[in-house]
Order: C-alpha cells, then structure tokens, then sequence
C-alpha cells in the first residue's frame, strides 16, 4: 500500500468518526432542549403557590422524561456499544443535568435520595455497565451534588413562602447526603471540586435553620408537623 492510499483510508477512517460525532451531537441536542423544559416547569417550586402545585409538577416532569427516553434509546443507536467512553464526553454534562433533575423530582416526591438503578431506569438506561449505555457512577454523583445546591435554595425559597419546617427537613437529609459522600475516596478532579462546593450548601441551610430558630420559628414547625 503505497503512501497516499494509507492516508486515503486514514481519512475514511476519519470521515466515518466525525459522522458518528455529529449523529450523537443532534440527539444530545434534542436532550439538551428536553432537560431544559423540564428544569423549567421544576424551577415553579421555588414561588410562593409553587409549593401546592408540586404534585402536578412532579407528574408533568415524569411526563417529560417520557420523551427523554426516546431520545436515549436513538442515542444508543449513533456509535458502536463497545465505545461508550470514547464518546461519552459529548452527553456527559446534559446526563448529569438529568440525573439531578430526576433525583429533584423524586426528593419532592418522597423527600428521599434517588438510587443510581431507579435513575437510570427513569432515564431508559441501565445502571451496570456491563449491559450497554449505562449511567456512570461519577454522573450519577455529580447529578446529587447539583441537587444539594438546588435544595439549598429550596430552603431560603420555603421561608419566604412561610413554609417553616421545609428547611428543618432538607437539613436532615442533606446533613445525611454530606455524612454519604465523606465515604467515598473520591479520585476524581473534578467530582471532588464539586463535592468541595458540598460544604457550602450545608452551611446556608445551617445558617437558615438558625435563623428560624432565632426567630422561634422552627418550634412553630414542630409543632405544625405534628
């Protein structure tokens, strides 16, 4: 094979690679769009009649991860299923945006944290890798650290709306979510800077929590709870 003819078929090689790139970058565009709407209709729960509407919101977000689905089983369909890592940069950030969006959607629901199986079962993928398009580890984390950061704000919104014992129970379990993660050896740069932004989020709604309790609101809570 003489010199032109090697990079003839280099360039092939090539040409095949970036069709697959641009193949996944349309259907990671579709979930961009679809994350976006749903992050939309959650964002309501932060004003004030938002808080009696959660319900309807949390099924009309399920709807819509209906639709994010479709679009992973035609993502599943763009490259090669033994090369997954080769090309998982270009859906990693909008799958992360997903597993904090469903993991925000069942905390509403139950006030528990989302497991990795039942995401990717919500999101029409697996949880093992062995199996296929599957949800990483560190997305799956990365997701519950966008969520503590989201339930923060939650709970500074849940006091002006005069919700009180709101931010008395995401303190609980984001103190529990913070307990979880000083378990794991994280390695990774990136995840481990994001779980450094942990610590902040507890300290705003630590600072919340006293307030209400300064205020002597948080015995009103109690009470209401009862």
């Amino acid at each position: 094979m003489s010199v032109s003819e090697m990079f003839a078929a280099l360039q092939g090689a090539l040409g095949q690679d970036q069709d697959i790139r641009e193949e996944i970058r349309k259907v990671v565009q579709a979930l961009e769009q679809t994350a976006r709407e749903i992050l939309t209709l959650l964002q309501g729960v932060h004003q004030g009649p938002g808080f009696q509407h959660i319900p309807k919101k949390c099924q009309k977000a399920r709807e819509h991860f209906g639709t994010v689905r479709t679009q992973m089983e035609s993502l599943k369909t763009k490259f090669p299923a033994d090369q997954y890592y080769r090309f998982h940069e270009h859906w990693r950030f909008v799958l992360q945006r997903l597993v904090f969006l469903a993991a925000f959607v069942v905390y509403l629901e139950s006030e528990t944290l989302v497991t990795r199986e039942a995401v990717a079962e919500i999101l029409g993928i697996e949880a093992d890798r062995e199996r296929g398009f599957h949800l990483d580890i560190e997305d799956y984390l990365s997701g519950v650290l966008t969520l503590a950061s989201e339930l923060a704000r939650l709970a500074v919104n849940s006091v002006t709306a005069g919700d009180y014992a709101r931010p008395l129970r995401i303190s609980t379990f984001i103190n529990e979510l913070d307990s979880g993660f000083r378990l794991l050896n994280l390695k990774n740069d990136s995840l481990r800077k994001r779980y450094d932004g942990l610590k902040y989020d507890v300290k705003k709604i630590e600072e919340v929590v006293y307030d209400l309790s300064i205020r002597g609101l948080n015995k009103e809570a109690a009470v209401g709870e009862k």
